[in-house]
């Protein structure tokens, strides 16, 4: 390390110790006055005195919220070394970075952000060695910045994209069409659409999306209300308004359930699954829509899972076999090949069967599986035949995540990435046949990942599960009670939080803290039962888990209970 870098280390891990040291009060909250709403629940009296607040658009919640942002703006802005932490964080989010490459009709698909930009740019390179061109720019989606890209999904001879937007923070999508060859919008637009994926047909003529009913729009407002439900599958053919779109598939007797529709890479079946709100066990019905050439629409909806009994994703097929990665008997998934003549669990054959470690993701590319596992919350990158022979591991840079993994089952390229805590998202190459490959346009950061380290430990938690946790700084830190220390966890859906380069944990570790993260039950780090073992009933097992963690920090002299932070968004927050 330089003498400039040093003292720059320096003055910066002096701002966060004055920053932990900061007062901690009093403050003086803005008041929330008490409202007089009290509901009767069959007798039960329950006072809600804070309804008001659920008005998002009336002028006291405004004024309420904006006392409240003042009150943090200006504890925030009283703080020293915040100039110092902005100033570095700006220039380490400053860098270039691509997404995960996927091909279609021998054009070649990624995004791109030049460094600062809102939103990553989506890119074109019509063939090997030739000049990327920008296929959509969201920045431009609308002068204020507010319409966001929500999805691309290019037809199979990589002629048309659909592409999905959403307004202002909006769950509602709007799906437009592209054309690649010259970059021009098709007079297709598809509304009301909302927890879907897209399906083409392999004529390219169409696809399928679900969307539910137009909501009634406020006319003063402009406001939609909806009760999200009845949501449908339909076939939008081009060139055609969105009035006659075909629909293909609808359950009214349950009108809360979601369906969505995909294709299969060979264009024969179309796949809808069918879920029950965010509960992750699902149904699978599929349409045999014949040549894929000429798809047969109004084809019947055939059911392949017909009970709840698990979870169930579609991976691909060879001809009427089709291979599914599921959690039935295996709560950690495993990959099973189901003959559409006998469709019966009894009757499956298993070619990936579940191990040790969890099955994340299947896919079929140059004729075998690429399976992707977790190990104790980390990626591991197998190869193995169809018949389900294991032929070897993918060589990982060390300890941390592959996010995307994609590659055709006629072609033996494949594109993952990598990330770790001192390692940004980074793509590689990988060759299925010779299963050797390389890192690729790999982006560069201001800071050197050798200056930090990554540890795993486990703790025990109230009632005794081994709980593991992840802990990262820099190398050769001396911790005690003084070290300031980030403990995050999230514990809740079956989301498993693996290693994953921040910008701003690794200012924050630059600066002599800790970053710590555990992973606590609730999540899906070790397959269905630890996700079961932190919901409902038994829910708190995951505050036990994160209080568990912090103890284990304290005895281990990690930090103290003045020092350590904790922090959770959305669920995380809850926690």
């Amino acid at each position: 390390m330089s003498p400039r870098s040093a003292a720059f280390l320096m003055s910066f891990a002096a701002s966060l110790s004055a920053l932990s040291a900061a007062p901690q009060g009093p403050w003086s909250y803005p008041s929330s006055r008490p409202g007089a709403v009290v509901d009767d629940y069959h007798g039960t009296k329950v006072a809600d005195p804070y309804r008001w607040l659920e008005d998002l658009d009336s002028a006291d919640t405004a004024a309420w919220v904006g006392a409240q942002n003042r009150l943090t703006r200006d504890f925030l802005g009283s703080l020293p070394g915040v100039a110092a932490f902005r100033e570095r964080l700006t220039r380490l989010w400053n860098y270039p970075r691509a997404s995960v490459p996927f091909r279609e009709g021998g054009r070649t698909f990624f995004s791109r952000n030049s460094g600062l930009q809102n939103q990553s740019v989506l890119f074109v390179q019509d063939r090997a060695g030739a000049e990327p061109r920008v296929l959509i720019d969201p920045n431009t989606l609308a002068a204020d910045g507010t319409v966001a890209l929500t999805g691309v999904h290019v037809s199979r001879d990589g002629r048309l994209v659909v592409y999905g937007t959403a307004a202002a923070g909006s769950d509602w999508n709007e799906y437009r069409v592209r054309s690649v060859d010259d970059g021009k919008d098709t007079a297709d637009l598809v509304r009301w659409v909302k927890f879907s994926t897209v399906g083409w047909t392999r004529d390219g003529k169409g696809f399928f999306y679900s969307r539910y009913p137009a909501p009634e729009v406020d006319a003063g407002t402009g406001k939609t209300f909806s009760r999200l439900e009845n949501q449908r599958v339909y076939y939008h053919r081009l060139g055609t308004p969105q009035e006659k779109d075909v629909m293909i598939h609808e359950i009214p007797a349950e009108p809360k359930w979601l369906v969505r529709a995909t294709t299969s890479e060979d264009g024969r079946y179309v796949i809808l699954r069918v879920n029950r709100g965010s509960a992750s066990e699902n149904l699978v019905r599929y349409i045999d829509l014949g040549d894929p050439l000429a798809p047969r629409l109004d084809a019947p909806v055939r059911d392949l899972i017909a009970d709840w009994g698990a979870e169930h994703e579609f991976v691909g097929n060879d001809g009427t076999t089709w291979y599914l990665l599921t959690t039935r008997g295996a709560p950690r998934q495993r990959l099973v090949a189901v003959d559409l003549a006998r469709p019966q669990p009894e009757h499956w054959r298993t070619i990936v069967p579940e191990g040790r470690d969890v099955i994340d993701n299947v896919e079929i590319i140059g004729g075998r599986f690429v399976v992707k596992t977790m190990r104790d919350a980390s990626s591991r990158l197998a190869i193995h035949a169809k018949d389900g022979r294991a032929l070897g591991e993918v060589a990982l840079p060390g300890l941390g995540t592959v996010g995307a993994v994609s590659g055709r089952e006629d072609e033996e390229e494949f594109f993952y990435s990598f990330t770790s805590f001192a390692t940004p998202v980074t793509n590689f190459r990988h060759n299925v046949a010779t299963n050797r490959g390389e890192a690729f346009d790999a982006p560069k950061v201001a800071f050197n990942p050798a200056d930090y380290e990554t540890r795993q430990v486990f703790f025990a938690s109230k009632d005794g599960t081994r709980v593991p946790m992840f802990l990262t700084h820099r190398k050769g830190l001396k911790t005690g009670p003084d070290t300031p220390t980030l403990l995050y966890a999230y514990g809740g859906f079956n989301v498993s939080l693996t290693p994953t380069f921040s910008v701003a944990n690794l200012v924050w570790m630059e600066a002599g803290g800790v970053y710590a993260l555990p992973n606590l039950r609730g999540g899906g780090e070790y397959g269905r039962e630890w996700h079961d073992s932190g919901t409902k009933e038994r829910k708190q097992n995951v505050f036990d888990d994160y209080i568990a963690a912090a103890e284990w920090l304290f005895a281990n002299r990690i930090t103290s209970p003045a020092k350590l932070v904790l922090s959770g968004g959305s669920n995380g927050g809850l926690l």
